[in-house]
């Protein structure tokens, strides 16, 4: 009988360990050390070391008004992007699902926004809402119209930013429901077709009924992301004009490393993690219930 080694009887474990290490390093000790720098009132300017508060940073931060409306905003921005980019990524993967003339051109096109870098898109859509020289003042100009202000006024910031994000991300919620409807059966339909039904009736009684499920998941996805949204309002307008499009994430990291307030810091991204987490539930719970 031929005896194996430790290494050959511990294979299963061995092999993963370098990923296992990886991610615990580069996931779960962040998360973990946030949490725990979140209990304290470790401030950088002060000279002090770290002292444990307890949940004094959080009662602190939610006591601050400037917190309380940069959660507004981030809701704000996030429900606003999501619905657009589901409502119209729905659309756009119903119309790719038909064949037609310039199909594979349409789609390479859509993918176009998804490869481009946050940092290039924040410098490209400043350039467009550019007050003097920006080209979507001149279409207003030419149309008639006032025109606007658009990132550097407190009252369309924030729109313009959802406008950004939408045109960002929306082929990302396409290629996710184009990829529903390529798995749907085809019974229905036929079905459908028989008893003489419109194709608005096909499509608001059958099509998206089946593919709710999908529907939700892109949402859960884009939820999460535009909860997380920081690289494109960081380029676009760093939280301005005044705090006009200041989030929970430009907020904090304001306060770590503008302000060096890291206690704070910290249970503002505890007090985020824990929205991106429970939106992400009840997105999925509503998706349960669709299945079933």
């Amino acid at each position: 009988m031929i005896k194996t080694g430790f290494f050959e009887r511990n294979l299963k474990y061995i092999f993963p360990l370098p990923a296992l290490v990886l991610v615990v390093m580069l996931m779960v000790f962040p998360v973990v050390y946030t949490v725990v720098v979140s209990f304290t009132d470790w401030t950088l300017t002060s000279g002090r070391p770290m002292r444990f508060v307890g949940l004094q940073s959080y009662l602190k931060v939610l006591q601050e008004p400037r917190f309380l409306a940069a959660m507004g905003r981030t809701f704000s921005f996030t429900l606003s992007a999501v619905f657009i980019e589901a409502v119209l990524g729905t659309l756009l993967a119903v119309i790719l699902n038909r064949e037609f003339a310039g199909k594979n051109g349409l789609k390479l096109i859509l993918l176009l926004p998804l490869v481009a870098t946050p940092v290039a898109i924040g410098i490209v859509w400043n350039l467009f809402y550019d007050p003097t020289i920006g080209f979507l003042n001149y279409c207003l100009s030419v149309l008639g119209l006032p025109q606007s202000g658009w990132v550097s006024d407190a009252r369309t910031v924030l729109p313009s930013l959802v406008l950004v994000d939408v045109w960002q991300w929306t082929p990302m919620v396409t290629l996710i429901v184009l990829a529903g409807l390529a798995g749907l059966p085809q019974e229905p339909y036929e079905s459908a077709k028989v008893d003489g039904a419109s194709n608005l009736q096909t499509f608001r009684l059958i099509t998206i009924p089946m593919i709710m499920p999908t529907i939700l998941t892109a949402v859960i996805l884009r939820g999460i992301e535009a909860l997380k949204t920081f690289d494109i309002i960081y380029a676009m307008t760093g939280g301005g004009p005044g705090y006009a499009s200041e989030t929970i994430n430009i907020m904090a990291y304001k306060y770590s490393f503008e302000y060096f307030n890291l206690g704070s810091a910290s249970a503002m991204l505890v007090f985020l993690f824990m929205l991106v987490l429970l939106s992400s539930l009840g997105v999925i719970v509503l998706r349960k219930k669709s299945e079933f």
